[in-house]
């Protein structure tokens, strides 16, 4: 049964409800409803003006109804008077297509007419920076291997405990947090689910980070590359395919060498057909491609791909299978849209499961030592342009994706390109000014 908002809120004394909806850019926008009038929230939705967020709509469009979806609620664990809500976009009645849950939606909706329903888990990276945005927040945090450091860490023991001890509350599972490979950079673990609960609890997540950071006098960012020479801030995805029951992993062969089933492997076919493509979804921003081709940092490795490989255990290729019947894409960063995040792999999977797609060869070297010896592996686009046109020519990926979203998408990101490339820089005056 559908869970009644207006009774919640009695419930747990709820005075407001934060009904959310992610753009194409990732980023949340929100109406914050009064308890008193959530019932008819619940039932029609709160209006918005599409045009004023990141989606390709004109001032002329009708109102676009967030309809909240009530299975997805949470109540603030700082704030318990609030809940979050994600919601679906509707226009006159219909599902606006190009919004990233409904896409996702489909996306899932599409693998569960095969009987395959997709799970997921994803490790988001994090900085803790100061509240200006201009350096870390932890001076002390100045190791050149600060992998795992545990004063480091334990210096922002109250922000990390307390964004644990939430998730804890929310019941997501979470089992491990650490310092990362850059100084002041965070990650935090938690259960992998379905791949709509995992994208809404991302989505959560991110908000909460930020949320609590601030309520510490920080700034956190999910940025890909904040800083140069740091490690950048992936977003690294692990995948299983399971059937309805949740009962049988269908990427699962005991047979196998590396544990995948022939049709583990046509997914993950998918995944490397369609690789340069994907990352116009999977690495959204100008920035990301200072992570994904970055020189190497300090601590001696970036931890990101740059060529389309696939491996075992081995972390320095872009996807490796580090357990049976799953598989890691390292591809993704910390600007990853959490529900396009999703729906992108789901397709790319199809799609391979669909074609037979074969992954290709795989490499158990050093990737960071060693890739220049392996040869016609494709390089990963070097900016988002080259994702864009890698996108726009795969015309398998945006018809699974869906051509209203695609095209609504590839629109909206290459006016952000050009707005980039027509941005004066003062590398441009220190190179070319005495040409």
């Amino acid at each position: 049964m559908t869970q009644d908002l207006a009774a919640l809120a009695k419930e747990k004394g709820i005075r407001y409800f934060m009904i959310s909806y992610t753009d194409l850019f990732g980023a949340q926008r929100a109406k914050l409803v009064p308890a008193a009038a959530i019932a008819d929230m619940q039932r029609d939705g709160a209006g918005f003006a599409g045009f004023a967020t990141w989606l390709d709509m004109t001032p002329a469009h009708p109102d676009l109804f967030a309809v909240p979806d009530a299975s997805a609620v949470v109540q603030l664990p700082w704030r318990r008077d609030v809940a979050w809500v994600a919601a679906d976009c509707v226009m006159e009645d219909k599902h606006v297509t190009q919004a990233p849950r409904i896409v996702l939606k489909n996306a899932m909706a599409n693998a569960a007419k095969e009987g395959l329903y997709i799970r997921t888990g994803v490790e988001a990276e994090f900085f803790l920076i100061d509240a200006d945005g201009t350096q870390i927040s932890d001076a002390k945090d100045n190791a050149a291997k600060p992998c795992y450091d545990q004063q480091a860490l334990m210096r922002r023991y109250d922000v990390i405990a307390e964004i644990c001890d939430y998730m804890l509350e929310l019941g997501w599972g979470p089992y491990q947090n650490d310092h990362e490979d850059a100084n002041g950079q965070f990650e935090m673990n938690w259960n992998f689910d379905d791949s709509l609960v995992t994208a809404d609890r991302h989505s959560f997540f991110k908000f909460m980070v930020k949320s609590v950071a601030e309520k510490h006098g920080l700034r956190a960012t999910f940025m890909p590359k904040p800083f140069p020479g740091l490690t950048g801030s992936g977003c690294h995805a692990h995948i299983s395919v399971w059937d309805k029951d949740g009962k049988t992993n269908m990427f699962y062969d005991a047979d196998d060498e590396m544990g995948l089933s022939a049709q583990g492997y046509n997914f993950l076919g998918g995944i490397m057909k369609h690789a340069e493509a994907l990352a116009a979804i999977t690495n959204p921003t100008v920035n990301s491609y200072k992570r994904i081709n970055a020189p190497r940092t300090v601590s001696g490795a970036t931890w990101s791909p740059n060529t389309v490989t696939w491996t075992g255990n081995n972390r320095t290729h872009m996807v490796r299978v580090p357990g049976k019947g799953r598989f890691e894409l390292r591809l993704p960063d910390g600007a990853a849209n959490p529900y396009l995040l999703q729906a992108v792999i789901i397709a790319a999977g199809l799609s391979g499961i669909h074609s037979k797609a074969d992954p290709g060869k795989r490499y158990d070297i050093d990737m960071y030592q060693l890739g220049h010896t392996v040869k016609g592996a494709p390089k990963l686009p070097l900016n988002l342009l080259d994702a864009l046109r890698a996108f726009d020519k795969d015309k398998a990926l945006k018809a699974a994706l869906g051509e209203d979203f695609s095209a609504a998408y590839l629109k909206l990101k290459h006016q952000e390109w050009n707005s980039y490339a027509g941005h004066f820089t003062q590398w441009e005056r220190e190179n070319t000014l005495d040409v």
